[in-house]
C-alpha cells in the first residue's frame, strides 16, 4: 500500500505548510458525496491519529485514514498548472468511473 506526491505537489504542500507556520503534513481522503460517490478531501494535518498511515514523498508527509487507504491506494498527487488554472491532481489506479464535472469518483 502506497501513496506519493510528485516533485511539484510535494513543493506547493511545503509552501502552504511554511505560509500556515505549522503542520505536520496534509491529509488525503475520501469522503461519500456527488453522483459518482466519492470526492477527495485535502485538508491541513497538526497532529497524528493512532490509526494514520504515513507516507512520505520529497520530504512531506502524505497522511491517510484507513478507510481512506482502500479507496486510494496507488494514488499519485500531483499539483498541475494549465493556463490560468492550477491546483491539485489525483492519478488513481483504482478509479472505474467519474462523474461529468470531476467532483466525484467510483471504484
Amino acid at each position: 500500500m502506497a501513496i506519493s506526491m510528485t516533485e511539484a505537489a510535494a513543493r506547493h504542500v511545503q509552501r502552504s505548510l511554511e505560509g500556515r507556520g505549522k503542520g505536520a503534513g496534509i491529509r488525503l481522503g475520501v469522503r461519500t458525496t456527488g453522483c459518482s460517490g466519492l470526492a477527495y478531501v485535502l485538508e491541513f494535518v497538526d497532529e497524528l491519529a493512532a490509526e494514520d498511515q504515513v507516507f512520505e514523498s520529497f520530504g512531506v508527509k502524505v497522511i491517510i485514514d484507513p478507510k481512506s487507504l482502500t479507496y486510494i491506494d496507488g494514488t499519485e498527487l500531483d499539483f498541475v498548472r494549465e493556463g490560468l488554472n492550477e491546483g491539485f491532481k489525483f492519478n488513481n489506479p483504482n478509479v472505474r468511473g467519474e462523474c461529468g464535472c470531476g467532483e466525484s469518483f467510483n471504484v
